[in-house]
C-alpha cells in the first residue's frame, strides 16, 4: 500500500523531539552562512549566487538523467541576474526553461504558489511539448492516456515498479489540498515545510514528467521563505545528486510506509545541512576566482580567452590543449595557438612540463 492509498492520507506527522536538534543545527548553519556571505560585498555575493544557481540547475537536471551544457546554463543565469561575465553563450530553449523555473521559484519566493504558476513552470521545462521522443501534456495535470503513472526501473519485460502515483481523477482535489497547505499560515517551521512539500508533491506526481525537478524547485522556494532571501548560497539539488541512491531509497520507503514521515524529515534535514556545509567550497572558489581576475585585470582579453579562463577556473576536466581551446571557442587551430601564446606571455597561463604533441597549459598560480 502506498501512503496516498491510506485512509489517513494526507495527515502527515512526525516526532518533533527527534527533529528538534537537527533542525536547530540547520537553522544555525543557515544563519552563519548568510552572515558570512553578506560580509563579502555585493560583487562577490552575486558571483556566489551565480555559481550556486548554475550548479543547482545542472544538478537538478542530472538527477533526472539529463546533462545540460554548463556554459549555456551559466550564461542564462548571468543574463537573468544582470551580470556581465563576458563571452556569454546562447542557451537552448530547454536550458532557458529550467533556469526560468528555478529563478522564478527563488527570486519571487513571496508570490503565491498556484496551479497556474506550476503549469507555467512545467511548460518552461518542456518548451517543445516533448520529453525525449515522447509527446506529453504540458501546462496541465497528467491524464491516464498512457496508463497509470509509475516509477519503474530495469529492462523492458523485467521492470520493477517502485511507486505508482494517485489516479489522474484525483489530481484536482489532491493539488488543491497541497497548494492550500503550502500557502497556509500554520506553525510549521519553513525548513520542515520545504522537506514535506518535496515529499508531498512528488508523491502526488501531478505531471507526466518533470515532477522531481518541480518538487525540488518548490522546496527551494520554501527554503528561500525560511531565510527571507532570494539569494541562494547553497544547492540542495547538488547535494541530492551526490546522495541520489540514499535519496531514492528513503523516498521509496517513505511512500510505502505510514503517515509518520520522521525518517524522511530527518534525512532531508541532514542532507540540507551537508548542502550548507558544502557551500563553503563554493565560497572558496568564488574568492579564488576573484583574486585571479584581480591579478590579471589589466591584461587585454578577448571574449574567447575570458570564456576559456572561466572554464579553467570552474574546474576544467583534463588538460587544456590548443585543440581543446579551438573546439571550446569554435575557432581555428591557428587562432587557438595565438590566443594561448598571448595568455602565456601575459602570465595568465603556464605551459605544463610535457611538450611536443602533448603540450598542455594550466592557469598560472596566484602569488
Amino acid at each position: 500500500m502506498y501512503i496516498h492509498e491510506r485512509k489517513d492520507w494526507p495527515d502527515f506527522h512526525w516526532d518533533i523531539q527527534k527533529l528538534a536538534e537537527p533542525l536547530a543545527s540547520v537553522r544555525f548553519r543557515q544563519g552563519g552562512l548568510i552572515g558570512q556571505m553578506k560580509g563579502l560585498g555585493f560583487r562577490l555575493q552575486q558571483e556566489a549566487v551565480l555559481e550556486t544557481l548554475t550548479k543547482d540547475v545542472l544538478k537538478t537536471s542530472e538527477i533526472e538523467g539529463e546533462k545540460l551544457d554548463a556554459e549555456q546554463v551559466r550564461s542564462s543565469v548571468a543574463r537573468r541576474l544582470g551580470l556581465d561575465i563576458g563571452g556569454l553563450k546562447p542557451a537552448d530553449r530547454n536550458v532557458e526553461g529550467v533556469v526560468e523555473m528555478m529563478l522564478d521559484a527563488t527570486e519571487h519566493y513571496e508570490r503565491p504558489l498556484t496551479d497556474e504558476r506550476l503549469f507555467g513552470w512545467h511548460a518552461a521545462l518542456f518548451p517543445t511539448g516533448r520529453s525525449g521522443m515522447s509527446k506529453i501534456r504540458t501546462g496541465a495535470w497528467r491524464d491516464e492516456s498512457a496508463g497509470p503513472m509509475q516509477v519503474v526501473s530495469g529492462p523492458v519485460g523485467n521492470e520493477k515498479v517502485h511507486f505508482e502515483a494517485p489516479k489522474a481523477e484525483r489530481l484536482h482535489k489532491e493539488m488543491t489540498a497541497f497548494l492550500k497547505w503550502f500557502e497556509g499560515k500554520d506553525a510549521t517551521d519553513l525548513v520542515l515545510k520545504a522537506g514535506l512539500a518535496h515529499l508531498w508533491f512528488v508523491t502526488i506526481h501531478p505531471f507526466e514528467d518533470g515532477n522531481g525537478r518541480i518538487a525540488r524547485a518548490i522546496a527551494d522556494m520554501a527554503l528561500a521563505r525560511s531565510e527571507h532571501s532570494a539569494q541562494r548560497f547553497y544547492s540542495m539539488s547538488a547535494q541530492i545528486k551526490q546522495e541520489h541512491k540514499k535519496y531514492y531509497d528513503i523516498l521509496e520507503r517513505t511512500q510505502k510506509d505510514s503517515m509518520d514521515v520522521t525518517p524522511w524529515m530527518l534525512w532531508f534535514l541532514e542532507c540540507l545541512g551537508r548542502a550548507i556545509d558544502g557551500a563553503h567550497d563554493t565560497l572558496k572558489g568564488v574568492l579564488d576566482k576573484a583574486r585571479f581576475w584581480d591579478r590579471i585585470k589589466d591584461a587585454p582579453l578577448t571574449d574567447r580567452q575570458r570564456s576559456v579562463i572561466n572554464r579553467l577556473l570552474d574546474g576544467f576536466e583534463g588538460k587544456l590543449t590548443s585543440s581543446k581551446y579551438a573546439k571550446l571557442t569554435k575557432c581555428s587551430q591557428d587562432t587557438a595557438h595565438r590566443d594561448i601564446q598571448a595568455l602565456v606571455e601575459r602570465g595568465v597561463l603556464v605551459q605544463n612540463p610535457e611538450g611536443g604533441r602533448s603540450t598542455s597549459y594550466s592557469l598560472a598560480p596566484v602569488k
